[in-house]
This record gives C-alpha cells, structure tokens and sequence, in this order.
C-alpha cells in the first residue's frame, strides 16, 4: 500500500476520544523519535522549521522548506504530511511536483497571506487545480484562518469549508477555532477536522478534543518550542 493510502485510511473511522495524533517534527532527528516512539504518521510544522533554520515564522525561503521537508521524509518510513503554508507563489502543478519530490503524502495549505484572508471562492479554485495536480498522491489539508484573522463566525468557517471540500480537500482545518465551537464546526463540515492541540496543559488533551469532534490533531511548533525551553535550561545548567 502507498504511503499516501496509509495516511489516508488512518483519517476514517475515527471513535470519538480516539483522534488522529500527528507530532510535528522539525528536523531528522526529531522525526526518528517520533517514529520511534509509535506515531503512525508525522506533520511538519511550517513554524518549528522556519525557527530551526533561524527565519521568522512566514518567512522561509521555498527552497529551504521542500529541502527540510525532504530530510524529514527521508529519515522515516511513516507517512509524512507537510505544512506549506500560503504554497510559495507557485502554480499548482509546481506545488504538487515539489511536494512528491520532497517525499511528501499530504499538505497544509493557509488561505490567508500575511495575516489576510484570500477571498474564498478564489482559493477553492485554487485548491481545485492543486487536487486536479495531484490527483490521488496527496491528502490535502486545507486551513481555514477565520478565528486567526477574520471576526472568528462559525458560519463563516463553515462556509468556507464547504467551498474546499468542494474543490476537493480532504480534510479541514479551521486554526484558532474556540473549543466551544467545536461540535459546531464538527455538525456542519463534511469530512475528517484538524483541530489544534497544545502541549503545554493549558487546553484539552487530544481524547477531550476527539470527543469534540476533531479527527485529527496537529501541534504546529509546540513540540519544536517545548524542545527548545528544554535546551535553554540545560545549558543554563551546563553554564552554570
């Protein structure tokens, strides 16, 4: 089986309280321990790469970020699915060609630029030439941004939502979505949710968020900051 179906069949018959748990690693030696450690499959975090390669989050180079994501790929024999943000400017048939290269079986893809959102039938269209592209050979996570830039309408998510299933995404991801909302968010879009977990205990664990509604649960580059506060305190230590 492809990795691409692996990763796929991992999203569907999801039991509530059981979501999809995907670590996001930066770099190959974060990757490995992921693997190591059980994960089924993996999501790159655009923000935790952007800070090991010492850029702002946003502001990677294209370049830089398939070569990271290449490396991740590589270090692994799970599937690996990957944040590209706004996807670089480039056409579709260039994206999905960079992302296969890269190893890559799936994508992140933002609709919003620079903290604005695209308007949404627009970005539909878009993301239905990148799944006309790909074909079967990518699972395709679009972002809804609403609640991280818009005035954070349920409806308004849910609209656009329906607009990217249409256009063919596999799976939707309305980031920065109150946990209250959730159920609602879960009633009214079709398909597997990505809801965003934390791993500093300040919000619910990945089961609360599954009982929910979410199908799967992503950190974006909390893994890559709780890592980095523990390099700060051993070399504190080592200083001191």
């Amino acid at each position: 089986m492809r990795k691409v179906d692996v990763f796929r069949a991992l999203h569907r018959g999801r039991l509530p309280g059981d979501p999809l748990v995907l670590p996001g690693p930066w770099d190959a030696v974060s990757a490995r321990v992921c693997e190591e450690a059980g994960f089924p499959a993996l999501a790159t975090p655009s923000a935790g790469i952007a800070a090991a390669l010492g850029h702002e989050d946003g502001s990677t180079p294209a370049d830089e970020m398939f070569a990271a994501v290449a490396r991740i790929a590589r270090a692994v024999d799970i599937p690996v699915s990957a944040d590209v943000e706004g996807g670089y400017g480039l056409a579709p048939k260039e994206l999905v060609e960079r992302l296969l290269e890269a190893g890559a079986v799936g994508c992140n893809l933002e609709d919003s630029e620079h903290g604005v959102l695209q308007d949404p039938r627009e970005h539909a269209e878009w993301l239905a030439e990148v799944r006309y592209a790909a074909g079967d050979q990518l699972f395709v996570n679009a972002r809804v941004d609403t609640f991280a830039y818009g005035h954070g309408d349920p409806a308004q998510a849910i609209e656009r939502a329906a607009l990217y299933v249409a256009a063919g995404a596999d799976c939707i991801y309305p980031i920065g979505a109150p946990v209250d909302v959730l159920p609602l968010l879960r009633s009214g879009i079709q398909g597997p949710l990505n809801v965003f977990g934390r791993l500093d205990g300040a919000g619910p664990s990945p089961t609360e968020l599954g009982e929910l509604g979410a199908t799967r649960v992503t950190f974006g580059p909390g893994l890559q900051r709780r890592a980095a506060r523990q390099l700060r305190e051993a070399a504190k230590s080592l200083r001191a």
